[in-house]
C-alpha cells in the first residue's frame, strides 16, 4: 500500500508523544511528489496548548516550509481520525487529501462522528483514506491509555 510508510513515520511520530504524557498520536505532511514537508506530535502537555495536535503542528510546520498557507497537492497522513478543530484545518489548508489510521467514534471529524471535510458548504473538500496500519494505530493508543489508568 503507498501510504503506510507514511503511516510508519506518523507512528514514529507518535510513539515521541508518549514522552512528553501527551497522547501518542502523529502526523506527516507530504508534498505532492510524495516527500515528507513536515512532522508533527501532540504537544498538548508538553506545550500546554489545547490547540497542539499532531495534524495541526504538522499543518503549520508544512505551511512555514512551504512559505505559504496554501498546502494545495499535498497530503495530511495521521495516526487517527482527526477530530473537528483538525478536520477544519485540513479544509483550510487545501490538503488534497486526508489519510488516517484508527477510526474514532468519540471524536472523528472525517467520518465517524461527523464528515467535516466532505461537507458540500464547504469549498474544498479533500479526499479522504481511513484504516491505513489502524491496527498498530489503535494498538499504540490501548497501551498509552492502559498505562494512564494504572497510574
Amino acid at each position: 500500500m503507498r501510504w503506510e510508510p507514511a503511516m510508519r513515520l506518523a507512528l514514529a511520530e507518535a510513539q515521541e508523544a508518549v514522552a512528553t504524557g501527551d497522547v501518542p498520536i502523529g502526523a506527516v505532511v507530504l508534498d505532492p511528489a510524495g516527500e515528507v514537508l513536515a512532522r508533527g506530535r501532540n504537544v498538548r502537555e508538553a506545550e500546554g496548548d489545547p490547540t497542539g495536535h499532531a495534524e495541526v503542528v504538522a499543518l503549520r510546520a508544512a505551511a512555514r516550509a512551504r512559505g505559504e498557507w496554501r498546502l494545495t497537492g499535498c497530503t495530511l497522513v495521521v495516526t487517527l481520525e482527526p477530530c473537528t478543530m483538525c478536520a477544519g484545518a485540513a479544509v483550510l489548508s487545501r490538503v488534497e487529501r486526508v489519510v488516517f489510521g484508527a477510526y474514532d467514534d468519540k471524536a472523528g471529524a472525517v467520518g465517524s462522528l461527523w464528515d467535516v471535510v466532505r461537507d458540500r458548504r464547504l469549498n474544498h473538500r479533500p479526499e479522504v483514506l481511513g484504516g491505513v496500519l489502524a491496527a498498530e494505530s489503535t494498538a499504540l493508543l490501548e497501551a498509552f491509555f492502559a498505562e494512564q489508568r494504572s497510574i
